[in-house]
């Protein structure tokens, strides 16, 4: 896609709260009324919000679901600064301005329809959404991984269905993700109830170690979630020969690509790159941002 077409697709709008709900562990799910920007909405997009009128910057947050028909988006965060602070105290029926949908996606491979996707922290957003969009495709499945050091802002059960190699203390899953068919496991170092315990890139080494290596040949990676996280991430998936995706979270000022203040270098076969999160990612090979070494 070219830098041209990605801002045709950005929307500036006036953004309605719908509902703005706090959880456990400086959580919040934060639901507004967007109608063209949830009409363009890719799993791994983001939006650039104005938290508090009295603050001019905004601040990029990953979408965590959207509907087309009625029109929402919904995100997950935690209030760390003083813009997020701010936007904490929001209530519905005040209005946002809302920058979006902006960035490159994930985009799933031909020859690859097992997707194993990872999440860690606030870094759940966008493999949530890939999980909303992919489930009711016949030619793909998805498992998707969790990681977390504080309560999982969504309600756990029970899995409906079995995933090869998991510890019997992952025992537990996302009651949304398995209402769509997707199986899930968590993992914590928090010593919380049904979770693995330990690592979500460990956890899913379990799953990867349990299958023969032709039903690997089927998987690709995905992920999202702190820098350690990430490359961990990224490490399993070079270590397994398997192609990885890796949506990078970013420090940025005008989110359109215009500041150039959140460049990452990517190793790419023709030398070193500088590459903008907002506009030429999130989304980025996982080999580029953590060559093997």
């Amino acid at each position: 896609m070219s830098r041209a077409a990605n801002r045709s697709t950005i929307f500036l709008e006036e953004a309605p709260i719908i509902s703005h709900r706090a959880y456990p562990g400086e959580q919040y799910v934060l639901r507004v009324r967007a109608p063209r920007c949830a009409g363009r909405a890719d799993p791994g997009s983001f939006a650039h919000l104005t938290c508090d009128p009295l603050l001019p910057m905004r601040r990029p947050l990953s979408i965590m679901r959207a509907d087309r028909g009625e029109g929402w988006l919904e995100f997950l965060y935690k209030p760390i600064g003083e813009g997020l602070a701010r936007l904490a105290t929001r209530q519905p029926g005040e209005t946002l301005s809302l920058l979006g949908p902006i960035g490159r996606g994930f985009a799933p491979m031909e020859g690859r329809p097992v997707v194993l996707a990872l999440a860690g922290g606030v870094g759940i957003p966008p493999v949530f959404f890939l999980a909303e969009r992919m489930h009711a495709r016949a030619d793909r499945s998805l498992v998707v991984l969790m990681g977390s050091e504080v309560p999982f802002p969504f309600e756990l059960g029970r899995p409906g269905r079995e995933l090869t190699g998991m510890p019997a203390e992952a025992s537990l899953a996302v009651a949304q993700l398995e209402h769509w068919g997707v199986p899930s496991r968590l993992a914590s170092n928090a010593g919380m109830q049904g979770c693995y315990r330990g690592h979500v890139a460990a956890l899913a080494r379990h799953w990867l170690e349990s299958l023969s290596e032709d039903a690997r040949t089927r998987v690709q990676v995905v992920g999202c979630g702190p820098h350690a996280m990430l490359e961990a991430t990224a490490r399993l998936a070079q270590e397994f020969e398997l192609p990885c995706q890796i949506a990078v979270e970013e420090f940025m000022a005008c989110g359109v690509g215009g500041c150039a203040g959140c460049i990452v270098p990517l190793h790419t076969p023709g030398g070193l790159m500088m590459k903008r999160v907002c506009v030429d990612g999130p989304v980025f090979d996982g080999r580029e941002l953590f060559p093997p070494r």
